[in-house]
């Protein structure tokens, strides 16, 4: 008479051979035991138990993300008991949870027309080999000190030579108050000016209301565009009115004093309108307070 041969009972002999050898390893034996899964389940899932234990090592030697030895970079496959079987997933590690968490306030941060590596702007990377940045960093303590107790701070009108670093430091400030929550945005005034005109028929209402009512407000190298009666007194003019009247910090950087500033803003192709760009000098100074970084040019 045939032997019949029981196949689930070969396929489970070769599934406990499997698990035995694998245990042999006292590291994974002491790893898959502290699963709290029964052993009978344990050895249906040997060879996915072996990968989940090797990224699971490579985890503990790991020294920083850029070493990371796993197949999906900063994640660990992880095993999960649920009843009678286990379900396998990829989890972020600690330290990728942990870079994650701390470049999370860079969201509060938006750029219009300017280099998104401003993002990454602090205060250890200002120079601190030229005293002309005190008076700057020394307002910026009172400023976060004052925003913080729910006062309305001054922004800074800060003019000064090419190069010097204003973007930088305000982009320091505002990184510093993203990561305490505060939305801003940083805007290279020129370029948005021609963005903001190519948008007629987009999303210039939304790109407007935005600068309008953004919490903190740079506007980078004002006086540098080419000035217009639409840029003076459609976008410039009731930008500033409406954060002067809702107390909303607003910054400049220029390579013009304010006196500079308000002869570029007076000529147009129309003609030159001393009114009209006094009325907006007047309401910079009421939103500011005007400092200077001359310094040697950091760009070469």
């Amino acid at each position: 008479m045939k032997k019949v041969t029981n196949i689930h009972s070969v396929d489970e002999t070769k599934l406990t051979h499997a698990f035995q050898a694998a245990c042999s390893n006292k590291d994974f034996k002491e790893y898959v035991y502290s699963l709290n899964i029964k052993e009978d389940i344990l050895m249906k899932y040997t060879s996915r138990l072996e990968e989940t234990f090797e990224e699971h090592t490579n985890c503990l030697n790991c020294e920083c993300l850029e070493t990371c030895k796993n197949k999906m970079k900063g994640y660990k496959y992880t095993p999960i008991a649920e009843e009678n079987i286990i379900n396998f997933s990829y989890d972020a590690c600690k330290k990728l949870e942990k870079e994650l968490k701390e470049d999370a306030y860079k969201n509060n941060l938006d750029l219009y027309d300017m280099p998104i590596d401003i993002k990454e702007a602090s205060f250890k990377g200002v120079y601190k080999d030229d005293k002309a940045r005190v008076p700057i960093i020394k307002y910026f303590k009172e400023f976060i000190d004052a925003y913080k107790e729910g006062k309305h701070p001054k922004g800074i009108y800060l003019n000064g030579s090419f190069g010097s670093g204003k973007t930088y430091l305000i982009a320091a400030l505002f990184n510093e108050m993203a990561k305490k929550g505060t939305k801003s945005i940083l805007v290279y005034y020129p370029e948005f000016l021609r963005s903001l005109k190519a948008s007629f028929q987009t999303d210039y209402e939304e790109r407007f209301y935005n600068i309008k009512t953004i919490p903190l407000l740079l506007l980078d190298d004002i006086g540098a565009e080419n000035c217009s009666n639409w840029s003076r007194d459609e976008v410039l003019g009731p930008i500033l009115q409406y954060r002067m009247e809702n107390h909303l910090p607003t910054f400049f950087t220029s390579n013009l004093t304010l006196d500079e500033l308000e002869s570029a803003l007076a000529a147009t192709s129309s003609g030159v309108d001393k009114v009209k760009a006094k009325r907006i000098i007047e309401r910079i100074k009421q939103l500011t307070i005007p400092l200077e970084l001359i310094s040697k040019n950091r760009r070469d």
